[in-house]
């Protein structure tokens, strides 16, 4: 039975994905979940796994190919199997149709006989929204794709002003996948959906004293020392907050024209600094995560995005996300909510401050925790209480997490 390889869609708005590298090449076997091809999207640089075992056949796209979400760009055989003639469409982005140039959306026979009208711009969808972003008049680019058809490349070399009178160029950084999407995301999030925020501060002694527990247990253990995950305090509010995300289902929830969609499980997303802009990491089922397996995944996600080489799964289905910003020394921030989620939890630095104590000044690490609200899903005091309800799961992390994660210190 033949497999095929398509183009992924990682987000609902997303048209098309641009093929950077394939890891195997023509007639080469593979096996099931080794990666297989680099594709570029707009969230991020990701690898797509292969689907099957077998032999890699049939590739119909070449790199640098800006390819359509769904589209067939490669079969997966049995050997002495042949490809199948024609490649069924998974969506209607990718219509049936005739010979052209690989990696380049079909038109439809009627379309291609027709002569375009003098007004239309041949433009790759890419293009054209990375014209809109950059504000780059599309009449005047020239294409350099077959037929003329103006690509990304085209829209990003016209972005960069040529001052003729001086033969010189204008210095214009020009943003890369993941910080096109970024500025994307960000101005659709705060133009359509209500924020609200609210802040807490709250004393971290009892998350700074577990951890540093848990980090003299494994030096002392008979682990090997390069084999010891190192428990950082995200991956402790990572927990923390899950599983108090359970009991306030309003905040792990997304809005949709439907109505207000809860989830069973928090897929949690975590911010991640990389190049050109932040992506988010997810650890799916973090609520029902042990400590070592939040840890490890973070570890995984995190040097993945460092090296460009995200998978889909990745980056795919998170439900709420936290960003922390406490090792770059920032106080208190507001975060702006990735939509369809619900919320989001920005995290400043843990600091020694002058607090009262039973009536006397006393120092104590304070930590700022922001909640940002879609206010269409969650109101005021549901934030609240969630805050609430996390700030004493951070005074007692050991007994907040024993009910889920057993054999855990106590706290």
């Amino acid at each position: 039975m033949a497999f095929s390889v398509v183009m992924p869609a990682l987000e609902m708005a997303q048209e098309t994905g641009k093929l950077i590298s394939w890891r195997k090449k023509e007639g080469d076997r593979v096996q099931k979940g080794e990666p297989l091809v680099e594709i570029e999207t707009d969230k991020a640089v990701v690898e797509v796994e292969a689907p099957a075992d077998g032999l890699l056949v049939g590739i119909k796209a070449a790199a640098g190919a800006d390819i359509p979400v769904g589209k067939t760009i490669a079969w997966i055989v049995a050997p002495g199997e042949a490809p199948p003639l024609e490649s069924e469409p998974s969506t209607p982005t990718a219509r049936r149709g005739t010979d052209r140039e690989p990696g380049l959306p079909s038109t439809p026979p009627q379309a291609a006989r027709a002569s375009p009208a003098p007004s239309e711009v041949k433009i790759s969808p890419k293009a054209r929204r990375l014209a809109n972003e950059l504000g780059v008049n599309i009449r005047s680019v020239p294409g350099s794709g077959p037929g003329g058809e103006i690509l990304a490349a085209d829209v990003e070399a016209a972005a960069t002003p040529v001052d003729r009178s001086r033969g010189t160029s204008h210095h214009l950084e020009v943003a890369g996948a993941v910080g096109r999407i970024m500025a994307q995301r960000t101005t659709e999030s705060w133009t359509t959906v209500p924020h609200f925020f609210v802040t807490r501060e709250i004393d971290a002694t009892a998350l700074k004293d577990y951890r540093s527990r848990m980090a003299g247990e494994l030096e002392q253990s008979d682990a090997d020392p390069a084999k010891i995950l190192r428990i950082t305090h995200t991956d402790l509010l990572v927990a923390l907050v899950a599983r108090a995300l359970l009991r306030h289902p309003r905040l792990n929830a997304s809005w949709t024209a439907e109505g207000i969609r809860m989830h069973e499980h928090v897929n949690m997303g975590i911010a991640i600094a990389v190049n050109d802009g932040v992506v988010a990491g997810v650890i799916p089922q973090a609520d029902s995560a042990s400590l070592a397996q939040i840890a490890s995944r973070r570890v995984e996600v995190t040097e993945r995005a460092f090296a460009g080489r995200l998978r889909p799964i990745d980056i795919a289905d998170a439900t709420f996300t936290i960003s922390n910003l406490g090792m770059y020394h920032v106080d208190q921030f507001s975060a702006i909510i990735t939509p369809p989620q619900a919320a989001i939890l920005a995290v400043g630095a843990i600091t020694d401050r002058v607090v009262a104590i039973e009536g006397r000044p006393a120092v104590r690490p304070r930590m700022a925790l922001t909640l940002s609200c879609d206010h269409r899903v969650a109101d005021g005091v549901r934030a609240a209480l969630f805050l609430n309800d996390l700030a004493e799961a951070v005074r007692q992390p050991g007994k907040s997490l024993a009910q889920a994660a057993p054999g855990l210190p106590p706290s």
